[in-house]
């Protein structure tokens, strides 16, 4: 018997074509995801005082790291032996896809390294903030993956499967069988993240009177998200580890660590005054 619950996902994942150029609902989810960051560090710096620099700062340094971590991160960490043997397809393969969100942390937290010394900010400041975007953010990715038929689970019988039909990989693993929408999946444990960061920033003020606890709560919600998913996530690019653990949730782990020490740490020392919030618009 047929479930009729079950979706088979033909979505196009072409937006429009100008020429032999595509330009995908992927790369729309992106754009909006960077766009969002923007906006956020804007109104942090007008609450906080802080000058319209700051966050055209932290754009550029974090976008471009962002982008930069993802794309070899996808490259080393899944497939290294085919692009260290094609190192020129690292950068001309770019547009048939590969971005890992564990090359995109890697390289966010380098340059947010680089933006904290060039502004003369504590490191944890823009570590704190940066959280609150990259929850809907990795939403908006992962809403990207959906358009484009890839990154989903194993075979499933639960109602709410997708058989994903423009997908090769889903032909040659799950046919006929509809597979675990694991896109969905991260998307609202995502948002879920970022709707606990915005209320600690907004609601309790952690940014400011606990530093260090946004970040901490943002890597366990992002991280603790991808290793148990990756229990029902097929294996992307083949990247067998011989162990109990696939290559995402090994990633993972130092991740998650990281995030419940800081937020330890942060929640056992004191707490400072809260801060006054500047409510007032700066002129450019």
């Amino acid at each position: 018997m047929t479930n009729l619950l079950q979706i088979d996902w033909t979505f196009d994942p072409v937006l429009f074509s100008i020429g032999s150029i595509e330009v995908r609902y992927y790369g729309l989810m992106w754009v909006l995801a960077i766009l969002i960051g923007a906006k956020f560090f804007e109104n942090f710096c007008k609450r906080e005082g802080l000058p319209d620099s700051v966050s055209e700062s932290v754009f550029w340094y974090g976008t471009l790291s962002t982008i930069l971590g993802a794309r070899l991160g996808h490259c080393l960490f899944y497939d290294p032996a085919y692009y260290l043997s094609r190192p020129w397809e690292i950068v001309t393969g770019f547009r048939d896809g590969g971005l890992a969100s564990h090359g995109a942390a890697i390289g966010l937290l380098i340059g947010l390294w680089l933006f904290a010394r060039r502004n003369r900010l504590p490191y944890i400041w823009g570590l704190d903030r940066i959280m609150i975007p990259v929850g809907i953010g990795g939403m908006f990715v992962r809403l990207g993956n959906l358009f484009n038929s890839e990154i989903f689970g194993g075979p499933t019988t639960l109602p709410w499967g997708f058989r994903f039909l423009r997908s090769r990989e889903w032909q040659q693993v799950c046919a006929p069988a509809a597979c675990h929408p694991t896109q969905l999946y991260e998307a609202g444990c995502y948002l879920v993240t970022f709707l606990i960061l915005c209320w600690l920033y907004y609601g309790k003020d952690y940014g400011r009177r606990r530093p260090g606890v946004l970040f901490g709560v943002g890597l366990i919600g992002v991280f603790l998200t991808r290793f148990f998913i990756e229990y029902v996530k097929l294996e992307q690019g083949g990247a067998d580890t011989g162990l109990f653990l696939k290559m995402g949730q090994l990633l993972s782990v130092p991740f998650i660590l990281l995030g419940i020490g800081i937020t330890v740490y942060a929640l056992r020392r004191p707490a400072a005054a809260p801060a006054p919030v500047n409510k007032t618009k700066k002129s450019k």
